[in-house]
């Protein structure tokens, strides 16, 4: 190494990979099949082969970092920004100490104990963004729906679910971030059905799991995602001993306490239009919406409870009917771009 060449401005991978990657232009010089396989993620490719040309295109308004395969060529490249006046700084060690970099970094940890959707997987995806691939993120989180959400959230952004289990009522999740372009998920739209199911009047459910039951039929795979209003349909009609506080008592008394209780969104006459919608439809030899919703479960049509929703309302996990599992939006969301068709019931 030459005396001038001392006085070039170096960073160890170690330190560059805990930079905010929106503060500095990276500048990899390695050829484009290398890239390909070891993308760095916002980087400006520029072949070594073909650098002279592109040099000067690069902004002068934020710090250069350059990289390569072993850190020699970048030193050469480093120095010549340097001479044209850039902010120049060379990675020490190139592609391959950057990989052992990220290899030997430790999960950035973040506590997401005690939010409610969508805030664990919002707190996800804000630490991720920050990282280079490869980095994981080790994410605690107390919201049941967390589980099933991010799951979904890393399969649908292309990051890598490494580990997750429940330990004292903590959901403990590690996460790295891949390489996958998001985009390319959103592609993947199958035909599966998704209906959010909002209301909670007994002629829009019969309405929503004639639908389901018709799709499942046909093979496709139906999730019923059940918010505010809705989560009635899937409250057990037996009483239920849980503590509440009293909001969440006068809340449910006020509620339907079941699929039987249901009302009709017109002519309910305190419960006499629905009780002549259930003995007509007995009359005519349909199924009743009890029969309805079983039918589904055993079809394996997917019945979601929307869990930021059950707080709001005071409905408690127990309170509802078996098959049904806990969610949030990234649940719903992930299930939906599967879909050729969403409904909102």
């Amino acid at each position: 190494m030459s005396e001038y060449e001392t006085d070039i401005k170096r960073i160890s991978a170690e330190k560059f990979i805990q930079m905010d990657d929106n503060e500095s232009t990276v500048l990899d010089l390695r050829e484009p099949d290398e890239v390909l396989v070891n993308k760095i993620e916002g980087a400006v490719n520029v072949p070594f082969s073909k650098i002279g040309a592109q040099l000067d295109k690069l902004p002068k308004d934020k710090p250069v970092y350059v990289i390569c395969g072993t850190g020699d060529l970048s030193e050469e490249v480093t120095e010549i920004l340097m001479d044209r006046g850039y902010d120049a700084y060379n990675i020490d060690g190139g592609y391959n100490a950057y990989s052992e970099a990220i290899k030997k970094s430790k999960p950035v940890f973040v506590d997401a104990r005690g939010l409610k959707c969508p805030g664990p997987v919002v707190m996800a995806a804000d630490a991720v963004k920050k990282l280079k691939n490869g980095m994981k993120i080790c994410i605690e989180a107390t919201e049941d729906a967390f589980y099933s959400d991010i799951k979904v959230w890393c399969d649908r952004t292309g990051n890598r679910l490494l580990d997750i289990h429940i330990a004292d009522g903590i959901i403990r999740a590690v996460i790295e971030k891949g390489t996958a372009d998001p985009s390319q998920f959103q592609k993947n739209k199958g035909n599966d059905k998704t209906f959010v199911i909002f209301s909670g009047d007994l002629d829009k459910t019969i309405a929503a799991f004639v639908m389901a039951n018709g799709a499942a039929a046909m093979g496709r795979k139906v999730t019923m995602f059940f918010t505010f209003w809705g989560l009635n349909v899937l409250r057990r009609p037996e009483k239920v001993s849980v503590v509440k506080s009293f909001k969440e008592r006068l809340l449910g008394m006020m509620m339907p306490g079941g699929i039987r209780k249901l009302g009709l969104s017109r002519m309910n006459m305190c419960g006499v239009g629905a009780k002549m919608i259930r003995s007509i439809m007995k009359s005519k030899g349909a199924a009743s919406p009890e029969e309805l919703l079983s039918l589904a479960i055993r079809h394996g049509v997917r019945l979601v409870a929307c869990q930021m929703s059950m707080d709001i309302m005071g409905i408690r996990k127990n309170e509802l009917i078996d098959g049904v599992e806990l969610g949030g939006v990234s649940t719903f969301l992930g299930a939906g771009e599967q879909s050729d068709m969403s409904l909102f019931i």
